[in-house]
């Protein structure tokens, strides 16, 4: 097995139902945000000193963290409020809101445009409440809203394409939504498993990697949406990290409680690694040598180093 647990790190306890949802690191300073949704809070801690650092309250139902190294900011879902936050890396940051959709949920980035989209899951009581917002930064508003024909789930931005991709459960299908006309989908590609939910883009090969509620990874080339490989998983996945310095793709699963690991440059699995039941969010380090995965039951996260 490529990853080996090294220790843990002790982070607020639960003050509510909820848990931890997704989670980015910021690069310059390797410290890591956590969405955790229990607390209305993003927990910062430093995985090498082992030791959480502080919290960035008052971010109802918090669900995603999302850092962008290039610009410098963190953008967080604010299910609770249907708002996303942004704000500087650093402690004690002002947090800048934005009114978005019905429940925010997957967030991605163009740094270029400063045009951030935030995939809204909606409500099953409001009719055509799933929406993604394209955000304009600069504006502090939102730019456009667009219907989508299912409850988002995760999303990701392709710089090279510019073109945003974007999980949607049912029907199970990724949108596309090019950056240079933001207001409209491009088109879709539709997915041969129920539940598209996690995530992740090789920009190399062009391939989107797919985890489905079905318990099986799609994946899929981006431009032809032409499937290419189809792999059973040990659970229903959640979030999942195409690690490109290794060649290798993680998916968390929360049930039972496991990591699935994969070679992408053959698919072939590499196993899986024991985590602790509902631990169904990660976060990958930006050297690729590790995983951090949040353990809802025991409020901590555990260090994973890659074995070789």
């Amino acid at each position: 097995m490529t990853l080996t647990l090294t220790g843990y790190v002790d982070l607020p306890a639960h003050e509510a139902t909820g848990g931890f949802d997704h989670a980015a690191v910021h690069a310059a300073s390797g410290h890591v945000y956590v969405a955790h949704t229990a607390n209305n809070a993003v927990d910062v801690f430093d995985p090498v000193a082992r030791k959480h650092l502080y919290s960035v309250p008052d971010l109802a139902t918090v669900a995603g963290a999302l850092v962008s190294d290039e610009s410098r900011l963190v953008f967080t879902s604010n299910r609770g409020e249907n708002t996303i936050g942004v704000f500087a890396p650093g402690p004690d940051p002002k947090v800048t809101k934005i009114a978005v959709g019905v429940r925010p949920n997957g967030l991605a980035y163009d740094p270029r445009r400063r045009l951030v989209l935030a995939a809204n899951v909606g409500d099953p009581a409001v009719p055509r409440s799933c929406t993604i917002s394209m955000v304009d930064l600069d504006a502090g508003a939102t730019r456009a809203s667009i219907e989508v024909p299912g409850r988002t789930r995760w999303a990701v931005f392709d710089a090279d394409a510019d073109l945003f991709y974007v999980n949607i459960m049912h029907p199970s299908q990724i949108v596309v939504i090019d950056a240079r006309a933001p207001d409209r989908i491009d088109r879709t590609i539709a997915v041969p498993a129920d539940g598209a939910h996690g995530l992740d883009f090789d920009p190399a090969t062009r391939r989107l990697f797919c985890a489905c509620d079905a318990g099986r990874l799609i994946t899929l080339d981006a431009g032809s949406g032409k499937v290419l490989n189809d792999s059973r998983l040990s659970g229903v996945p959640d979030v999942v990290w195409f690690n490109a310095r290794r060649q290798e793709l993680t998916v968390a699963v929360g049930h039972p409680g496991a990591v699935d690991v994969f070679d992408t440059r053959s698919m072939a699995s590499l196993g899986a690694v024991a985590t602790e039941k509902g631990a169904h969010t990660t976060a990958l380090p930006p050297s690729g040598d590790g995983l951090y995965v949040f353990l809802p039951a025991t409020h901590r996260a555990a260090i994973f180093r890659s074995a070789s």
